[in-house]
């Protein structure tokens, strides 16, 4: 009895831990394996993709797919340096064109007296206020003093990855009553700073960066850009906080006019661009994970960008990718979050109303695609571009589509309606951009907007303004038009400045755009 007794007992272990593991004991075990291996798990012999048939021996790939994927994710990884690295070169370009116009010291700074036109390639620059743009040279300079006037615009200053370092202006620390900000450079202890800081209420800020970018926006007056030109020329004050006893006398550079170039490369030498400002910033400047991916393809503070021939070819190819999936992140939707309203094509300044891009109050993490869309077209944000500041900030609405939801031709005519009483205590313009360059739309107008505190425009019998764009300006309708150029492709920008309740709410919206013909 106790040889049958220990064989039921041994039957039962086996049932039991078939049960345990899921395997029916009759089961037959996987070729090669003492045991049913799930095929979830296995790699085939061959397998079809994307990059090509790939070979294997027992899930080891032979020598021919193992060059083929790693090309793939060399690719991939030059895809994805371009979406993420945006920030960072659109920066760059920005201040290489800044130099190639004269501005290269603490003390001197591009104004645009005749307001910014369209000769000047800046994404989505504006033609409705008066700019003062600068950089500043932490590391050369160390840290560097920023006066500012009262009666200054919304203003910004960014670090090298294009973040919000400090709001300048109404929404920032002095409300729009002019004050001086004392920059630091990265790591720079406040400690450091005792004996240095003359006397005054400084409102101190450290960039993360030793590159910082500084944009100073003012205000037409009678719909003239004098008062601000004067301002800014009489007002603002920046040296080196070592200077401080005697600073030296500000230079300006005439910017309206000026034909230059502020847009990152769609090519190749987008890489490059990135480059520089990795090797200039702090290690800690980036975060391990976008460090590792821009070392990936090469790209790593104190070494130099020098790929081989193989990894040249795949770089390129990578631009044209990223360049590609960029427009199409701008052109075309992905989540129904990107437009304003239900049952329109109007698309929001920043998808999910965040700065920072985070998606869901950042339970989502960073919403890359939404950062890599407003990086392609834009240059600047912060929070007073997206906040409910009523009467302080600045808010947008991007014009892409017409009502039918086809892409805006430059050879056809359009009609815009805008109703009265425009939630803008300053102004509301509209203001068309190159497809190509996202920079304004060069034409037979040096300025192709309108501002409704700027230009005298036709008005409808129920207050409300029709904008005209196309080839050709519609009769009698002159006032009201912006010119278009065929065989382009554009889109508008919406800008209300020191928006009121009435755009929050959403009482007051921009019509469609319609087509006339």
């Amino acid at each position: 009895m106790r040889p049958r007794r220990l064989e039921a007992v041994l039957l039962a272990t086996l049932v039991n831990c078939a049960l345990i593991t899921g395997t029916s004991v009759a089961e037959e075990a996987t070729p090669g394996f003492n045991t049913k291996i799930p095929e979830s798990i296995l790699t085939p012999d061959t397998v079809d993709t994307k990059v090509g048939t790939l070979k294997f021996f027992d899930g080891i790939p032979d020598a021919d797919a193992a060059k083929a994927l790693f090309a793939n994710l060399d690719l991939n990884r030059g895809l994805q340096t371009i979406l993420n690295g945006m920030p960072a070169s659109n920066f760059e370009a920005g201040r290489r064109g800044h130099i190639a116009l004269g501005q290269e010291k603490a003390n001197q700074a591009i104004i645009f007296d005749g307001l910014m036109d369209s000769s000047s390639l800046f994404l989505t620059g504006n033609a409705g206020t008066v700019y003062l743009t600068m950089f500043l040279d932490l590391e050369r300079d160390g840290p560097t003093v920023v006066e500012i006037p009262a009666g200054t615009g919304p203003g910004i200053m960014i670090d090298s990855f294009s973040r919000n370092i400090v709001d300048v202006g109404p929404p920032g620390p002095h409300k729009g009553n002019g004050g001086k900000f004392l920059i630091l450079p990265p790591g720079y202890e406040e400690a450091d700073l005792d004996g240095l800081v003359p006397q005054g209420d400084f409102t101190i800020a450290e960039s993360r960066s030793y590159a910082v970018w500084v944009l100073l926006r003012g205000f037409l007056k009678d719909g003239k850009p004098d008062y601000s030109s004067k301002l800014f020329r009489e007002g603002v004050k920046i040296y080196p906080l070592s200077a401080a006893a005697n600073p030296p006398e500000m230079e300006f550079i005439e910017g309206t006019g000026a034909d230059f170039n502020t847009v990152h490369s769609a090519r190749y030498e987008f890489f490059e661009e990135l480059h520089s400002v990795v090797d200039r910033e702090p290690l800690e400047f980036l975060d391990p994970e976008l460090r590792g991916l821009f070392a990936s393809i090469g790209i790593q503070k104190g070494k130099p960008f020098a790929p081989d021939d193989r990894m040249k070819k795949i770089l390129v190819q990578a631009a044209k990718l990223g360049n590609a999936t960029a427009r199409a992140l701008f052109w075309y939707e992905r989540n129904q979050d990107e437009f304003l309203y239900k049952d329109s094509y109007w698309k929001r300044g920043m998808i999910g109303n965040s700065y920072e891009y985070l998606k869901d109050q950042g339970m989502g993490g960073r919403d890359i695609d939404a950062r890599a869309q407003y990086f392609y077209m834009a240059t600047f944000n912060s929070p007073a571009m997206v906040w409910k500041l009523i009467g302080k900030g600045s808010q947008y609405a991007w014009g892409y589509l017409d009502e039918n939801g086809d892409y805006l031709d430059g050879g056809k005519s359009y009609k815009l309606n805008l109703p009265g009483d425009a939630p803008a205590e300053k102004f509301m313009s509209i203001v068309v951009y190159d497809s190509q360059t996202r920079s304004m739309l060069q034409t037979d107008q040096p300025y192709p907007n309108k501002n409704n505190k700027r230009d005298k425009l036709l008005t409808n019998d129920d207050g409300s303004i029709d904008i005209y764009f196309g080839p050709e300006a519609p009769e009698g309708k002159e006032a009201n038009w912006i010119q278009t150029m065929p065989n382009k492709g554009w889109f508008a920008l919406l800008r209300l400045y020191s928006p009121t309740e009435a755009w929050f709410d959403k009482t007051w919206r921009p019509g469609e755009i319609e087509l006339v013909e």
